[in-house]
């Protein structure tokens, strides 16, 4: 399926609070930590346009995925795609297209909720568990040779 990345703008910032809910929602219930009003809220509170991109399909947004910089690594956050669109490819082809971007040279690290299918996209794109907690996975992407 065909997709593309844009540049997120400040006016994203809502419906993707609610995407993110939506996508969340499942591990958050799953964990007994769903609370719709705090996963809207802390998303919120930390969005920052600037390192993020929307995901289009058809011109329709459809998900996100932000990279932030910080001294020792790419922080790979807010990575959501509409449910209705997962398992088609397009996420995998997403995160190749953002690893690719930075080069073999970068670090990259992440948290995901523990028992999240999202874990083994991150496993296959070589990141590996660093360290968990009940609640979450924190990953690494080491440089390549």
């Amino acid at each position: 399926m065909a997709w593309q990345l844009r540049p997120c703008v400040d006016g994203d910032a809502h419906w993707i609070a609610e995407l993110r809910a939506d996508v969340m929602r499942p591990d958050l219930e799953r964990l007994g930590r769903f609370d719709p009003e705090r996963v809207r809220r802390r998303f919120l509170a930390g969005f920052d346009a600037s390192s993020t991109h929307v995901i289009e399909v058809a011109t329709k947004p459809v998900g996100c995925i932000a990279v932030r910089r910080t001294p020792d690594a790419h922080r790979l956050e807010h990575f959501y795609l509409d449910a209705t669109l997962q398992g088609q490819g397009i996420g995998t082809a997403v995160l190749s297209h953002v690893l690719a971007e930075h080069g073999p040279s970068a670090t990259f690290r992440l948290n995901v909720l523990s028992g999240s299918p999202a874990q083994r996209l991150y496993a296959r794109h070589s990141f590996t568990i660093e360290r968990e907690d009940p609640i979450d996975v924190y990953m690494v992407r080491a440089p390549r040779p």
